[in-house]
């Protein structure tokens, strides 16, 4: 054993050791946190509106601040982003993370000194408890790959750098694994993301990578170009190559075809990252692919959590929850007050929590991504189930999909839009596995469809490579973009159109 690995092993049992205990406090850890955020930000011009200097413990805060999502937080953060200091966090932030809002268009995040590195340790965490866990350090000796957007930065007018978290995190990558990091800077650099993938191939197919990290849909999309350039699989090319780090998307769906690409299976390890927080990473190996112990939350990284039931979601009355009052198995949107100056935020993710002791969780969906346009209340997650069991059921493997409600009065249905790497055996039992999973998880769709106020769904098979030329057209094609599974509106499935074979 290498003087590297040994350190990485020492080094991953003191941090897995120092996670435990925190995880083992937590509504003492969750407390203590709040009380120092309210204290560092007292003097700023949302502490001011908001009596942050006399408030009692949480009880207080949640009186005396209301939950916000960003359009509702906007006054102060146009303030953060025109260069104003001590809005939201003293001083004025290090970056600004640019992200896309789907009502919100383009929006700013505020990356602070303090929230910068929390940022970076979630990464580092995720495959320290990755290596306590399995002992497998053999990542640790090679190349690593990032494929991320770019690491290029601008100014805008009040002399603040903006870029995408994924590339901003990218000048923050530690000293020592300056040398494993590929690719180099000016191919990150790269805009065109076809460009860039085949820049990527071409600079790393003679190197010893051993590690992969990125979105799955692109993941696919570079392993396949590994082949058409070389004429051998990932596998063949990178014999080392034997983990995946991945987030922000169901990843069953995905894993035949990324195994498909690869030539063999990878170990994944799975994180829980955003622009306003790095919320949770996995720390347990699930014993077979239909277990899923759930992401660790993270309570040393500067976030104090709150919950509201997605029953309760958007209503005035709505429960709001911190973390010690949360439980097992209701699907939450989760809130958060940050470090970076975000206070009672509203991420829009949906998550459920498969434990307690520690706290676990799942992403679930996102609470703007729905189909209700019947009073179905259809989520994410239940439509993720569905189309698990539909692809088992048929053989069929999936390169992406959405889903749109169809209104016509008697014949009204859900219409799904998948792009399939493999056509189901059966289409019409695709279909039926479809409605049949849904039927089970949701009442109120059972209820429509007993009612035959809803009819079968609808499938409408779209030609190889549209999902990715609409993403193109949205200018998020590659990067850490995520096609939309599903909206409670046709405009993507509008946008498909011109790409459907029936």
């Amino acid at each position: 054993m290498g003087l590297k690995t040994a350190v990485a092993r020492r080094w991953a049992a003191l941090r897995v050791a120092q996670i435990r205990r925190v995880a083992a406090a937590p509504e003492a850890h969750q407390r203590r946190l709040l009380a120092g955020l309210l204290r560092r930000a007292a003097c700023t011009a949302f502490g001011r509106d908001h009596g942050f200097g006399e408030l009692q413990g949480y009880e207080g805060y949640r009186a005396a601040v209301p939950v916000r999502d960003y359009e509702a937080l906007r006054p102060y953060i146009d303030r953060v982003v025109g260069g104003e200091a001590d809005v939201l966090w003293p001083g004025r932030p290090l970056y600004l993370a640019k992200t896309s809002g789907t009502t919100s268009g383009t929006k700013y995040i505020p990356l602070t000194a303090q929230s910068m590195p929390c940022q970076v340790r979630g990464a580092r965490d995720a495959l320290l408890c990755y290596l306590h866990q399995t002992g497998d350090a053999g990542f640790v000796g090679g190349k690593m790959l990032f494929l991320s957007g770019s690491p290029a930065l601008e100014t805008n007018p009040a002399g603040l750098r903006v870029g995408r978290l994924s590339g901003i995190a990218q000048h923050y990558v530690p000293s020592y694994l300056q040398r494993s990091r590929v690719p180099t800077f000016a191919t990150n650099c790269i805009e065109d993301w076809e460009a860039k993938v085949a820049a990527v191939v071409n600079e790393t197919v003679r190197q010893d990578l051993r590690l992969l990290s990125g979105i799955p849909p692109w993941v696919r999309m570079f392993l396949e170009q590994v082949t058409r350039t070389t004429g051998k699989s990932p596998a063949e090319v990178w014999p080392n190559l034997r983990l995946f780090v991945q987030g922000g998307v169901d990843y069953r769906p995905y894993a035949p075809l990324i195994t498909q690409a690869m030539g063999r299976p990878l170990a994944v390890v799975e994180v829980y990252p955003a622009s306003e927080g790095f919320v949770a990473v996995q720390d347990l190996r699930p014993h077979g692919p239909d277990d899923t112990p759930g992401l660790l939350l993270m309570l040393d990284y500067g976030i104090f959590y709150e919950f509201i039931p997605l029953s309760d979601y958007g209503q005035p009355t709505a429960q709001r929850l911190p973390l010690w009052e949360v439980e097992v198995g209701v699907p939450y949107a989760i809130v958060l007050s940050t470090n970076a100056g975000l206070w009672a935020y509203d991420l829009g993710d949906v998550v459920t929590f498969s434990s307690k002791a520690p706290y676990r969780l799942r992403v679930t969906g996102r609470v703007k991504h729905f189909l209700s346009a019947f009073g179905e209340h259809v989520i994410e997650s239940e439509v993720n189930a569905a189309l698990l069991a539909a692809l088992a059921a048929t053989g069929a493997e999936l390169t992406e999909c959405t889903v749109a409600p169809h209104v016509a009065g008697a014949d009204s249905y859900h219409e799904w839009w998948v792009e399939f790497a493999r056509e189901p055996a059966d289409l019409m039992a695709f279909r039926q596995t479809l409605d049949r999973t849904l039927r089970a998880q949701n009442s109120y769709y059972e209820d429509l469809r007993a009612g035959e106020m809803l009819q079968l769904p609808r499938l409408r098979r779209l030609q190889p490579g549209a999902t990715a030329a609409f993403m193109a057209q949205e200018g998020k094609l590659g990067g850490q973009n995520k096609f939309p599974r599903l909206q409670n509106t046709r405009r993507v499935a509008d946008a498909l159109a011109p790409y459907a074979l029936d």
